[in-house]
C-alpha cells in the first residue's frame, strides 16, 4: 500500500531546473534512502513533499489518516523552555485528551444520570486510548530516547536557549521519535552524534516498523538501515531495490549500458549522415539518401552521459614551522563552567590527530580555544614559532546573504573575478552554485565554500571540526586525500572514524579529559 505519491513533479529556481518531471512512491515499511551529491536537489525534495515548497508542475498526495515528522534543523525552540518541556510537547494529543477527560469529570457534578452515563463512557475510551498510548509512562519513554541520543549528558532542564548548534538538532530528533509518526523525514541525522548515539540511531530505525525517508552522506549507516534508495541526478529521480551498496552495483552497470547504447548511436548516425552526405545530390541513390535522413529524423537519440563535476581540494603549505605547534599547560576550557580538567598537552609538527567523544563535552571549545578564539577558564596555550593555521568551523551563519564570489573576495580582495571562479570550481561548484548566496546553498554547497577559503591560503596547520556533516560521498573521498597528502600538521574533529581511520597518527579522546561523568 502506497502511503505518498509524487506525480511528474518539477521544480526551479530562476534558470536552474533542479527536478524535473520526477515521480516517487513510498510504501507502507519501507525504509528508503535519498541520496545524490550535493546541491542535486534532495532538500528541495523533502520541502516539496513536506509542503514547505511549492512545486512548477505536478502533484503530491499523501494517503488519509498519516502523520508526517520532519527533522527540520531550522526550527526555532522557545528561550525558558527546557529540554523535558520541548520533549513533553511530543504527546501534545495526549495531553489534551487527559485535559478533555478532566473537564468531563468537573462537569459530571452537574448532570443528570443519563449524561453522568454517557460521560463515564467518554470518560472509558479516552482512559483506554491514553493507556494503550503509554500516557502514563511518557517520563521514562523520554528518559529512554534522550538517554539513547545523548541528551541526558546534557541534562534535560536545561534552558533550549543555551543549547549548541548540534545539541539543538539532538532535541529535535529526540522528539521527532517520541512523535512515533507514521512517516518519519529525516535529513542528514547523524551530524551532530557521536558513534554511540549513531549506534543507538541505527538499532531504532532497524526495528521501526513504520516508513522512513532518510538522506545521509554516512554510507554505513545508510547500509544498515535502508532496504531502498532514491537517487537525485541531473534532475532526474530514479529508484534502487536494496541499500546504497546494492544502488551502487545497478547504478554502474545502469551508466555502462547508457554509455554503451550512446556510442553506439552516435556510430549508426555517422554511418546515415556520412551515407546522406554522398548519395543525396545523385539522382539514382537521393531516394535511399531521403530514407535515411527521415530514419535519421525519427530516431530518438540517447543523450550524452553528463560528466559529474568532482571537486579537487588541495592545501597550500607555509613555510615549515617550529617543532612544536602548540603547548597547552594546565588548561582548562569552558564557557561558565570549567568542561575539562587541567590539561597538558603539546602537538609536534606533521602529526595528524582526530579529536573524538560524545557531543557537550568541548571538542569545538577546545579548538576555539587552541586557536585563541576563546579564553581558556584557566591556564595557557602558547603556539609555537610561525605557526599559521587554516581554521573549518562546523556552522556557518544561516542567515550569510553573501554569495559565493561574495564570501571569496570579502577575505581576499585582491583575487580577480577569473581566480574567484576558478578557486570555486576547483570545490565542483557550478555557475549557479557561486552566484547564488550563501543562505539558499545546500549544507554540502556551503561547506566546500567554506573549504574554499582554506585552500587559497598558506598555511601549516589544518584544524577542522566536523569537516564532512554535509559533504557528499566524491567530496569526502577528495578531502580525505588532501589530507593524507598535506605534509603540515592536522587536528580534526570527526564522528566518521571510517574517514579519518588509516591516515591520522593518533587519536585524543576528550572522555579522558571531561570534569562531566560519561
Amino acid at each position: 500500500m502506497s502511503v505518498l505519491n509524487v506525480e511528474n513533479v518539477s521544480h526551479g529556481f530562476g534558470s536552474r531546473t533542479i527536478l524535473e518531471d520526477v515521480s516517487f512512491r513510498l510504501l507502507k515499511g519501507e525504509h528508503v534512502g535519498l541520496i545524490g551529491a550535493n546541491g542535486e536537489g534532495k532538500s528541495t525534495f523533502l520541502n516539496i513533499i513536506t509542503g514547505s515548497l511549492m512545486p512548477d508542475e505536478g502533484k503530491v498526495e499523501w494517503s488519509n489518516r498519516v502523520t508526517v515528522g520532519y527533522l527540520d534543523q531550522h526550527t526555532v525552540l522557545t528561550k525558558g523552555k527546557s529540554i523535558r518541556d520541548v520533549l513533553r510537547e511530543a504527546f501534545k494529543n495526549m495531553f489534551e485528551l487527559e485535559s478533555e477527560m478532566l473537564n468531563i469529570y468537573e462537569k459530571m457534578a452537574q448532570a443528570s444520570d443519563d449524561e453522568v452515563s454517557k460521560m463515564m463512557e467518554d470518560v472509558g475510551e479516552i482512559q483506554n486510548i491514553l493507556e494503550a498510548s503509554g500516557f502514563y509512562i511518557i517520563d521514562s519513554k523520554i528518559e529512554e530516547v534522550a538517554n539513547g541520543l545523548g541528551l541526558g549528558d546534557i541534562g534535560l532542564d536545561r534552558d533550549v536557549a543555551d543549547l549548541s548548534g548540534g545539541q539543538r538538532t539532538k532535541v529535535l530528533l529526540t522528539k521527532l521519535l517520541l512523535e512515533n509518526p507514521t512517516i518519519l523525514i529525516l535529513d542528514e541525522p547523524t551530524n551532530y552524534l557521536d558513534e554511540d548515539h549513531i549506534n543507538w540511531l541505527k538499532r531504532y530505525l532497524q526495528n521501526y516498523e513504520n516508513s522512513f525517508i532518510l538522506v545521509s552522506h554516512d554510507i554505513p549507516f545508510l547500509n544498515d538501515v535502508v532496504n531502498v534508495i532514491y537517487h537525485v541526478e541531473n534532475g532526474a529521480l530514479s529508484r534502487y531495490a536494496g541499500n546504497y551498496d546494492d544502488f551502487l552495483r545497478l547504478y554502474e552497470l545502469k551508466k555502462r549500458q547508457h554509455e554503451q547504447a550512446y556510442e553506439r548511436q552516435q556510430k549508426e548516425i555517422e554511418k546515415l549522415e556520412d551515407f546522406i552526405a554522398r548519395n543525396k545530390a545523385r539522382i539514382s541513390t537521393t531516394g535511399r539518401a531521403k530514407s535515411r535522413q527521415k530514419q535519421l529524423d525519427k530516431m530518438e537519440k540517447i543523450e550524452k552521459p553528463k560528466e559529474k563535476i568532482k571537486p579537487t581540494f588541495k592545501f597550500n603549505e607555509a613555510k615549515t614551522p617550529g617543532k612544536v605547534i602548540f603547548e597547552a599547560k594546565d588548561l582548562v576550557i569552558g564557557y561558565n563552567e570549567p568542561l575539562t580538567q587541567p590539561l597538558n598537552v603539546r602537538l609536534e609538527r606533521g602529526k595528524k590527530v582526530a579529536i573524538k567523544g560524545v557531543n557537550g563535552l568541548g571538542k569545538s571549545t577546545l579548538l576555539k580555544t587552541l586557536l585563541g578564539i576563546l579564553k581558556p577558564v584557566s591556564g595557557q596555550v602558547t603556539l609555537g614559532e610561525n605557526v599559521i593555521p587554516g581554521y573549518f568551523e562546523q556552522e556557518s551563519s544561516r542567515d550569510n546573504r553573501n554569495t559565493a564570489m561574495e564570501e571569496i573576495w570579502e577575505e581576499f580582495p585582491g583575487l580577480s573575478n577569473y581566480e574567484v571562479r576558478q578557486a570555486l570550481a576547483k570545490c565542483g561548484l557550478t555557475n549557479e552554485h557561486i552566484t547564488s548566496q550563501m543562505m539558499v546553498l545546500s549544507g554540502g554547497e556551503n561547506a566546500k565554500v567554506r573549504l574554499c577559503k582554506l585552500m587559497i591560503k598558506d598555511i601549516n596547520w589544518i584544524v577542522l571540526d566536523e569537516p564532512t556533516n554535509h559533504l557528499d560521498v566524491d567530496a569526502k573521498e577528495e578531502l580525505k586525500k588532501a589530507l593524507k597528502e598535506f605534509k603540515g600538521t592536522v587536528v580534526l574533529v570527526s564522528h566518521e572514524p571510517e574517514f579519518y581511520e588509516g591516515w591520522i597518527t593518533d587519536v585524543w579522546n576528550v572522555e579522558d579529559w571531561t570534569t562531566k561523568v560519561v
